[in-house]
């Protein structure tokens, strides 16, 4: 896992988290992973910040899940109001699931009409891949190289990025993910979808039907990949001319993420026959869902028994909605375009003087920086120098992409200019007391 804790190290750390560190181990076993060098106590959050046991403030530019700010108070209300009055499941008549449902369907493309909800995005993948595969009568599914796609069974089976002692299915093949920079004329839209096209027939040649491809509309864990707009559409048309379908992951890229749109997919022009979201969608409560087109779903929703007890429940519901309010009411698609925008300049500033910086891509507010050695070969080791160097000065992002070379910054969606600068103040110290070169430092240019 790319910033993760090394366990190896326990002995080096301070007495009070090194007791927390080996009472997890004891109890929750070693699947589950800490993040930085030395691990964070994390025990309050309000608005983009964190705070640990210590009182010590952390800058949030990682987590997407309350990306509208940590216990932000119209949705703590909408919660712990409607925790007070019912809490219960889908199979009771109710008016609050069918305003928000209709809410959400209107940020959709029109053909885009019917909704299923789940817990988490990873039920939301799962769910998508048996309409996929009921209404195709196929099996097959194409995913990108290192994609993500979840934990149940069957999307740990389309998630490669698991490494391979989480092998992916009999069923599922890989791609290589998109190169927007490519330097050989090949236009990168084109290219991608050859590829596509090519496991497709690779597919059929061993006898398995082709059901689905699915992406992650910013390719996150591929390194994120956002650039050129519009790159995606020759894919869908290679899916839709071998009869598949197009599933959009839009649990990173989804509610306002990328600035310009609203969903991580309408930046690319593509109107996909499946959408998941995830967690975001409620800022951090159980909801994800589904959204499909009903002639898709019709004959699946008819003939399939299908029922999430928890999906969908009243608070969950109330969450989601108060989360469409703060996005709509605050403006934050429009801020995410516009903090997003002015972050990436200004990296991309930051980055000029460094032999060590490789590229700078972003759309709205999820950026990436690529790390590279003296041989331009990718450079883990710095990346992680910087991810764990922030997190010294109060700052936290993460990394991602094949080699872990590359800096995740996924800020809140409330990131305001102050925050942006503060952020950009932390990431050159960084550079600087690594010895990277770089130009004149942020306090110099007069942040």
């Amino acid at each position: 896992m790319v910033n993760a804790f090394d366990v190896s190290t326990t002995d080096a750390l301070d007495p009070a988290i090194q007791a927390i560190v080996r009472r997890r181990a004891r109890v929750l076993g070693p699947g589950y992973k800490l993040f930085y060098k030395t691990p964070l106590e994390l025990v309050r959050g309000e608005g983009v910040y964190m705070y640990d046991a210590q009182g010590n403030r952390y800058l949030d530019a990682y987590n997407n899940v309350p990306s509208a700010g940590h216990c932000h108070p119209h949705v703590v209300k909408a919660v712990s109001d409607q925790m007070a009055k019912l809490n219960t499941h889908t199979r009771y008549a109710a008016e609050p699931i069918l305003d928000y449902s209709e809410r959400l369907l209107a940020t959709f493309p029109a053909e885009m009409d019917n909704v299923m909800f789940t817990c988490t995005g990873s039920e939301a993948v799962d769910l998508a891949l048996r309409i996929s595969r009921f209404y195709t009568q196929g099996t097959g599914v194409i995913v990108t190289a290192n994609a993500y796609h979840g934990l149940t069974t069957a999307a740990a089976e389309i998630s490669p990025q698991l490494g391979a002692n989480v092998p992916v299915g009999q069923h599922v093949w890989t791609v290589a993910a998109p190169q927007p920079d490519r330097t050989d004329g090949v236009d990168p839209g084109e290219a991608f979808a050859a590829g596509v096209a090519e496991a497709i027939a690779d597919m059929q040649r061993h006898g398995v039907g082709f059901a689905a491809f699915i992406a992650d509309s910013l390719f996150s864990t591929d390194g994120i990949l956002p650039d050129p707009a519009g790159f995606l559409q020759p894919t869908v048309n290679v899916v839709h001319a071998a009869g598949g379908l197009y599933i959009a992951d839009e649990v990173q890229p989804g509610f306002a993420r990328t600035g310009d749109t609203m969903w991580g997919f309408q930046r690319h022009g593509i109107v996909p026959d499946i959408a998941v979201m995830g967690k975001p969608m409620g800022n951090g409560m159980p909801i994800a869902g589904v959204v499909v087109k009903s002639a898709i779903l019709d004959e699946f929703g008819t003939k399939v028994r299908y029922f999430n007890t928890f999906g969908g429940n009243s608070v969950s519901i109330a969450a989601a909605a108060a989360v469409l309010d703060v996005i709509e009411n605050e403006g934050l698609q429009e801020n995410s375009q516009k903090i997003g925008r002015y972050l990436k300049e200004e990296l991309e500033q930051l980055a000029s003087g460094s032999d060590n910086v490789s590229a700078v891509r972003g759309a709205g507010l999820y950026l990436a920086v690529d790390f590279v050695d003296e041989a331009g070969l990718p450079a883990a080791d710095a990346a992680s120098d910087v991810i764990n160097g922030l997190r010294q000065r109060g700052v936290l992002i993460g990394g991602t992409g094949m080699y872990g070379n590359t800096l995740k910054i996924r800020p809140l969606l409330p990131f305001t200019h102050a925050h942006a600068n503060e952020f950009l103040h932390a990431f050159d110290d960084t550079l600087a007391a690594m010895g990277r070169n770089r130009p004149a430092s942020v306090a110099a240019r007069g942040r």
